[in-house]
């Protein structure tokens, strides 16, 4: 359950939902795009309540991409990718020629243009969140929700998604487990635990020790890296190693 939350994503800036499993910060995201709706307060969208528009206009302007979608539909990757256009477009309309060019530039965008032709089912976790990141880029939305978008990714696909986000024109909200990556690429990070906000602020104001120590409970050490700052994570001592040292 989440309790007075209060944050603000300004245009075109990253935001980075940040906490321990359970913290809310799915929850939160839900939230944003209207999955669930709030029993007290309300969310705004460019200033308009989000419970007054139609699931059409939101989707217009807010791409969701979530942990926990599956698709078992025989579907290519380029027509998953293709999705993406269904708000622009009347129930019986067909795609045109620049609904394709456009997930054609999405797909190439996150490095899977060479998967178009495969069916979706049968790609990796890996490839299939690509895939869907590329449908969100599609969309063409003001807005990017994403919910652990490099969870199954390598490294080099962590850094060249999360890379893309930082370099759109949208406002992107991002839920991340990696601190050192919200370190990175956020603009701002909201800090979760227990369904309300303890934090909200510049990466380098909310990822300090004294504030990450007590909802993580473990040892944290920022490292200075230049401009940037790396953090060093250690488990406390447990009881049965204190009475060894001891």
């Amino acid at each position: 359950m989440l309790a007075g939350i209060d944050l603000t994503a300004q245009q075109g800036q990253v935001v980075g939902l940040l906490g321990p499993n359970g913290s809310g910060k799915t929850t939160l995201l839900r939230t944003l795009y209207a999955s669930l709706r709030p029993s007290a307060g309300a969310v705004h969208l460019d200033g308009r309540d989000v419970a007054a528009l139609g699931a059409r206009q939101i989707a217009r302007e807010v791409a969701v991409v979530v942990q926990e979608h599956s698709s078992d539909l025989p579907l290519r990757v380029a027509d998953m990718v293709l999705l993406g256009r269904t708000p622009h477009r009347g129930t019986f309309e067909r795609h045109r020629a620049e609904d394709h060019r456009i997930a054609a530039d999405a797909l190439a965008r996150v490095g899977v243009a060479h998967l178009a032709g495969r069916q979706y089912a049968e790609l990796s976790g890996g490839e299939k969140q690509r895939v869907l990141i590329a449908r969100a880029l599609t969309q063409q939305a003001t807005h990017l929700l994403l919910d652990e978008p490099t969870n199954h990714l390598d490294i080099r696909y962590q850094h060249e998604i999360l890379d893309l986000v930082r370099g759109l024109e949208s406002t992107s909200v991002v839920v991340l487990h990696d601190l050192n990556l919200a370190a990175l690429y956020c603009d701002q990070v909201a800090l979760l635990h227990d369904g309300q906000v303890v934090a909200a602020g510049t990466p380098h104001e909310v990822l300090t020790p004294e504030i990450l120590e007590p909802v993580y409970e473990v040892g944290v050490r920022r490292i200075p890296l230049g401009e940037q700052f790396q953090l060093a994570f250690r488990p406390h001592p447990s009881p049965h190693q204190e009475k060894q040292t001891a």
